[in-house]
């Protein structure tokens, strides 16, 4: 069915609201915003739902929300009863519609006969996977579309570990989808009606008062360290404000300054535009407050609360931005190090990191004779490896990052949480600042003693169905004709993770390592109409480093460009 015909139908039928219905007539003239809309059905993956609020089946809309939780509700239902019984937790964060999408959720599961527990407030992502677990639930929605503009939200669908779903619950999903078909094959039923039939409960937070006890008792040092640290905490007019800044308040850290521009939710993130705090353009009202009080740490939340970037006061007086590379690689020693001092490390004991992201914590785990694994992208494969430890015992989860500024220490939730994060951010940098020493001053003393490395990340977008057209052929061309030779060094390897055996899912991803052990890796965005390069490479010195991290940077983006 073509795209105009789908648009028509929209029009037709019954079962469209008539704002809907006005928002369509009044792209009548626009045949390329009108395809965009509707030339493919907005894509359920294991990130779920992710896409620009609007009317058509590929956006973000009630309809295509009510018809995912059908597919949901049908893949709990075939699970048997006692699935059922479990129920689906459900929370959602500050970006339009995100009530009102949660809302939808929860009476279309209601109707099916799934007992659903949902938060009447904003709530941070971590907290959807802890009670997940805490309640036992069978799986867990949260709406949000992370970092994403203010024009997106998205549906994060997630399983009874409090992980989110993998491939075999997605491929259970999707089939389910489209086997409902239409959206008028949806059950819906009346919110109110379903509280008071005992379908849906309101929940309280006394679950989060057991969540922040359990963030509390990962600390690790709560003596010798300075606690009056000067730190700037902006939450981009997220999710994160109560609870990051109550965290600290209850570790004893009282200098805690707020970016007031930036404290409340605003779901346009007018101070911002792109609420990502992975971008350093992010911390421009932060850096203005630290210069005005001399902060020695500033830190910044998404609008979920799932991940949170590092800026550090440098010895020219300005602020130093850390990427999620750098930033994990410093947890990983902190973390490590410190419980090895105090004979917790345990025997063991693990930690995971992506694919695409440095080398560096790998050395570093070696030393404390800790392992290391390598997964896909994404949390839900990092907690999925402690999903398996659970049952074999084969090891314990201690940390798991990803270059992307997510982080998780212990396994309490299984996602990435930038609550708990925060907290340990704060708690390294007040151990250190008590040495005399800066996070950057850290850095240093690791690169000396594990090889300095450099790592970049270039994302072309390229939007609408043209661009992931384009993103195809950028693929295939990289498939079939890789680059031999970068900066006078060979290629040594290619990895190819949709055809080749690797030990992991199938994703369509291209690995390429190069003889001096540098590489880089080319992906598609599972949420985002980006084609990703990240770079890695490691030397003696910094320059050497980012010399060969700058050449393969230019060669590659160069070949990536090049495909028409």
């Amino acid at each position: 069915m073509d795209y105009m015909t789908k648009y028509q139908e929209w029009l037709d039928s019954d079962f469209i609201d008539a704002e809907t219905k006005e928002e369509l007539k009044s792209l009548e003239s626009n045949k390329e915003e009108i395809q965009d809309r509707f030339y493919q059905d907005l894509k359920f993956g294991t990130a779920g739902l992710r896409g620009k609020i609007g009317a058509g089946t590929n956006r973000m809309n009630k309809y295509t929300v009510a018809l995912a939780t059908q597919g949901l509700a049908q893949t709990i239902i075939d699970h048997g009863k006692e699935a059922m019984e479990k129920g689906v937790a459900i929370s959602y964060d500050v970006r339009h519609k995100s009530d009102e999408f949660a809302k939808i959720t929860a009476e279309v599961l209601a109707a099916n006969g799934i007992k659903v527990y949902t938060y009447d407030q904003i709530t941070p992502t971590p907290v959807l996977s802890y009670t997940i677990r805490h309640l036992g639930t069978i799986s867990g929605v949260m709406i949000t579309a992370s970092h994403n503009p203010r024009e997106y939200n998205g549906y994060k669908a997630y399983w009874n570990e409090g992980s989110q779903i993998l491939d075999d619950i997605a491929s259970e999903i999707l089939k389910n989808i489209s086997k409902v078909g239409d959206v008028s094959n949806v059950k819906s039923m009346d919110f109110d009606k379903a509280v008071e039939e005992g379908l849906i409960t309101i929940l309280d937070y006394s679950i989060v008062d057991k969540y922040m006890q359990d963030v509390l008792d990962l600390t690790i040092e709560d003596e010798n360290i300075d606690k009056d640290i000067n730190v700037v905490y902006s939450p981009l007019n997220g999710c994160g404000n109560k609870l990051v800044r109550r965290i600290l308040d209850e570790r004893g850290f009282k200098n805690i300054h707020i970016v007031k521009e930036q404290e409340n939710p605003d779901p346009d993130f007018t101070t911002v535009g792109y609420p990502n705090p992975e971008d350093p353009k992010a911390f421009k009202y932060a850096i203005e407050l630290g210069n005005k009080i001399d902060a020695d740490i500033l830190i910044a939340t998404d609008p979920d609360a799932d991940r949170v970037a590092v800026e550090v006061k440098n010895e020219e007086g300005g602020y130093t931005f850390l990427s999620g590379n750098e930033t994990g690689s410093l947890l990983t020693y902190y973390i490590l190090s410190r419980l090895s001092e105090k004979g917790k490390l345990p025997k063991n004991g693990a930690i995971v990191k992506s694919i695409v992201s440095t080398d560096l914590p790998e050395k570093i785990a070696d030393k404390f004779g800790v392992a290391n694994f390598n997964v896909l992208t994404g949390f839900k494969n990092i907690y999925a490896k402690a999903n398996e430890w659970d049952k074999t015992g084969e090891y314990q989860y201690i940390f798991g990052f990803e270059d992307a500024i997510g982080y998780s220490y212990g396994d309490n939730v299984r996602d990435k949480d930038a609550i708990s994060s925060s907290m340990m951010v704060i708690e390294m940098a007040a151990y250190y600042k008590a040495q005399g020493k800066t996070l950057l001053d850290v850095q240093k003393e690791i690169f000396e003693e594990f090889g300095y490395h450099a790592q970049n990340l270039n994302s072309v977008v390229l939007e609408g169905l043209d661009g992931q057209k384009l993103i195809a052929r950028i693929m295939e061309e990289f498939r079939a004709n890789p680059i031999e030779e970068i900066n006078g060094i060979k290629l040594e390897s290619i990895t190819d993770y949709l055809n080749d055996e690797t030990g992991l899912e199938k994703q369509n991803c291209l690995g390429y390592k190069l003889e001096d052990g540098s590489w880089y890796i080319l992906r598609p965005s599972g949420t985002e109409p980006k084609i990703k390069l990240y770079i890695y490479s490691s030397a003696d010195t910094a320059e050497k480093a980012q010399k060969m991290a700058d050449a393969i940077f230019e060669t590659a983006n160069a070949k990536i460009l090049s495909v028409e």
